[in-house]
């Protein structure tokens, strides 16, 4: 059933204050996997070592940002399917009002070099068992889960 232009014009201011009014963001992150590996980032404006992701773009759907997000901080296109594993609140000392879609892909070609830019300081590949120094609870957290069956939190995790 068609929505005519008055029912899309009342929907999308409808939506558009409900979304001022509660001021929700979500955001999506992903896990590159290669046999017992990780591809970390390490971002310039905050601290520890962490997956690649941001935020969903207006008319984005979340797999679509995590895949941009994968290619734009790591070099790497993810190819084939991804999985979401979970979907987390992320209560952090900033805010309370977002939400992480996590995935995980095990299909990607590197098609570029990453190089430290304004954004991410250093990037690489890590042993699940060898992580660097400096990793956030939250990507430790999702590790964990992932790799060793730990049970899903519903937060994000700091």
């Amino acid at each position: 059933m068609q929505m005519n232009r008055f029912q899309q014009v009342r929907a999308k201011v409808f939506l558009t204050l409900k979304g001022l009014w509660h001021r929700m963001t979500i955001g999506a992150r992903i896990m590159l996997v290669d046999g017992d590996k990780v591809f970390l980032i390490r971002h310039t404006y905050v601290p520890g070592w962490q997956f690649p992701g941001g935020g969903v773009d207006p008319g984005e759907t979340m797999e679509a940002a995590a895949r941009r997000e994968a290619l734009e901080e790591t070099g790497y296109r993810v190819t084939g399917p991804i999985e979401l594993f979970g979907i987390y609140h992320n209560a952090s000392p900033v805010t309370d009002r977002d939400h992480v879609a996590f995935y995980v892909a095990k299909n990607h070609v590197l098609e570029r070099a990453f190089k430290p830019n304004h954004e991410i300081a250093e990037a690489g590949w890590f042993d699940r068992k060898a992580l660097p120094q400096g990793v956030t609870p939250a990507t430790s957290q999702r590790i964990d889960e992932y790799f060793d069956g730990q049970p899903k939190r519903e937060i994000w995790g700091y």
